[in-house]
């Protein structure tokens, strides 16, 4: 492996390609303990650190993988906790030289579809605002919604952190103090969805994300399960953000045939989302 010392970094999910060439050029990463200079190519026996912590190089991998995963409540969004609560790391299939790295993040009182790739360049764009993936959530809410709340919340509100608002809101149903709304969001700040309800006096008591961009559950995706992406909807979402599509070596078919037998016993009936667009 000779590789573009950005492009390393951005795989393993540090940023995108041209946060990681700002990163280089400020002087925070450093190869062999001498600081990198924009340019520079790596192989596996270099040593990185970026912002002081070791960075894993692992041999490209050819096939990026994607998985879909349903997050069900009460697990959190790191990979080791404290606490020793559950994370959503705990189930995923093991890897041997490559990582899962999440796109984006669920709170811990949040369910639903949550996606995994180990191809950080990707998950760093897919999570860009620049990609127009939009977020769909099903939301209970406790109190008296009117229309003029949610045409607030379609023009806007100001929170904390910056202005926000909700794209579409459909009434999804539901009688006297609990209603359910699917709500659409351009983005993932760290509770959006109620805080934005929160801000018209009504407090969310259920969220689950049903979609994610092009990305709509599986039925075979149980709460608490994965199910894995086949080759052609993983190219399609590659091609969606502008990121080149590789080739599947006979290698990696041969992986793909022995996660497929991973995920049957992951699943009782295995299968990959129905619907991409």
């Amino acid at each position: 492996m000779d590789e573009k010392l950005q492009k390393v970094l951005a795989r393993t999910g540090q940023g995108s390609r041209r946060e990681m060439e700002n990163r280089i050029r400020e002087g925070r990463v450093l190869v062999n303990s001498i600081v990198a200079q924009l340019g520079d190519r790596v192989s596996l026996t270099d040593v990185i650190t970026f912002d002081g912590y070791p960075i894993k190089v692992t041999e490209t991998s050819e096939d990026r993988r994607v998985i879909i995963y349903n997050k069900p409540e009460g697990e959190i969004c790191t990979r080791k906790d404290p606490k020793g609560r559950p994370t959503v790391f705990d189930k995923l299939p093991k890897l041997r030289s490559d990582r899962w790295i999440a796109v984006g993040r669920l709170d811990i009182n949040t369910s639903g579809l949550l996606l995994f790739t180990t191809d950080g360049e990707l998950a760093n764009r897919l999570m860009h605002p620049s990609t127009g993936m939009d977020r769909e959530y099903l939301v209970r809410v406790m109190g008296d919604v009117t229309e003029e709340n949610m045409s607030t919340l379609k023009k806007g509100v100001m929170l904390d952190d910056g202005m926000a608002r909700f794209t579409d809101i459909v009434d999804g149903g539901g009688k006297g103090i609990n209603r359910w709304f699917y709500v659409c969001l351009m983005e993932g700040r760290n509770r959006e969805v109620r805080r934005l309800w929160e801000s018209q006096g009504v407090k969310v008591n259920r969220l689950k994300r049903v979609r994610f961009g092009p990305i709509f559950f599986s039925s075979k995706a149980k709460v608490g399960r994965w199910v894995e992406m086949n080759n052609s909807e993983v190219n399609s979402l590659c091609t969606m953000v502008d990121l080149k599509v590789s080739s599947i070596s006979s290698k990696t078919q041969t992986k793909k045939q022995s996660m497929k037998r991973q995920k049957n016993k992951n699943t009782a009936d295995g299968g990959g989302p129905k619907k991409l667009y």
